[in-house]
């Protein structure tokens, strides 16, 4: 079982070695880690506050005590809409570079809503002699079914999760070039975990199977389409779409611009009432702590898996400016209910479960 999720993995993203076993991505990240570095060799990763993950540099991570971490982020905000703003910086990405000369540069995030290029990365890492690691947690759907570039390739590891975009169990992955496999697999098992999950691995291995129909590149670009109309609908309510828009599954809408009172972990508690799930989270150059946050972040997702198409993403927008707006007001209870009724009804028109 564990060569047949191989097998598929390394086919249906062209990889030359793959190992099936972590548990999680934070458990990929941290055998890659392992692996290619010594202890307190040096990464740049992003910045936790413009879309990073904890495994980028958090001091909560046990990948901090480990390693030094260093910090890339995003441009400014932008007014000019041919200039978009709040983008990965990759002068910055090169001046960190050259002064901090890394052994391992990440690329990666797990709140960015556009395409990440794989190829300056791997430019910047051979101009100081660095590793290149594409931690691609969150679109590696999205990659398999042609909608945002590979980094499989280019970077010299990529990690995944199976649960994201890919729609698969818990779990994640590791795909690396022949020349690391050993030290991978190693750091992996012994290395970060015990015995492998074989009914996840399974799981795995039907998941890689369903992302190589026909019909999962139509789920993919589907999700793309969901996530831009959602971006129009929360913009034209006024909530200001950090970088201007989205090019994959997520979004981050800032809510400062029309309710510059309301917490993102006020929004994140008051939705859930509503039968509406989305997690709080910080937008670049944040002026709140990440426990109370600025923005929330959005995924398409699971809602296209159920059948969502544009035109139900202007449901979904109104439904969440409904509560929002609503938060502190004599009529918020009011608002919760209705909008949990409205919740209901559209995803029982969608029951699960359901194919593209």
């Amino acid at each position: 079982m564990e060569n047949l999720a191989r097998d598929r993995a390394t086919a249906l993203f062209g990889a030359e070695h793959a190992n099936v076993q972590p548990h999680a991505g934070a458990n990929a990240n941290l055998a890659v880690y392992q692996a290619l570095l010594e202890p307190g060799d040096t990464i740049l990763a992003m910045r936790l506050d413009h879309g990073g993950h904890l495994t980028h540099g958090s001091p909560a991570s046990i990948t901090s005590k480990i390693w030094r971490f260093v910090s890339y982020g995003v441009s400014a905000a932008s007014s000019d809409p041919d200039k978009p703003g709040e983008i990965i910086d990759f002068d910055q990405v090169s001046d960190v570079a050259r002064r901090e000369r890394p052994k391992l540069i990440v690329a990666g995030s797990t709140a960015y809503s556009r395409i990440i290029d794989p190829l300056p990365f791997r430019e910047i890492a051979d101009s100081v002699d660095a590793l290149f690691m594409f931690d691609a947690a969150h679109p590696p759907g999205l990659i398999a079914g042609k909608a945002h570039p590979s980094p499989v390739g280019v970077a010299d590891v990529v990690t995944f999760t199976t649960h994201k975009t890919l729609r698969g169990p818990r779990g994640g992955l590791v795909l690396c070039r022949a020349a690391h496999a050993k030290a991978l697999d190693s750091a992996v098992f012994p290395g970060a975990q015990g015995g492998p999950l074989m009914h996840v691995i399974a799981a795995k291995a039907v998941c890689f199977s369903e992302c190589m129909k026909p019909e999962f590149k139509a789920y993919s670009e589907q999700i793309i389409r969901n996530s831009r109309a959602l971006a129009a609908a929360m913009s034209s309510r006024g909530y200001r779409v950090v970088s201007g828009g989205t090019d994959n599954h997520l979004l981050l809408a800032d809510l400062r611009g029309n309710l510059p009172e309301l917490t993102a972990k006020k929004a994140q508690e008051t939705l859930d009432l509503a039968n509406i799930t989305c997690n709080k989270n910080t937008v670049p150059f944040e002026t709140r702590s990440p426990f109370q946050a600025s923005g929330i972040r959005l995924g398409t997702p699971a809602v296209t898996t159920r059948g969502f198409r544009e035109a139900d993403m202007e449901q979904v927008a109104d439904m969440i400016d409904t509560v929002l707006r609503s938060i502190g007001t004599p009529g918020e209870a009011a608002a919760v209910a209705a909008v949990k009724e409205r919740a209901t009804a559209l995803t029982s028109r969608f029951p699960l479960p359901y194919r593209v």
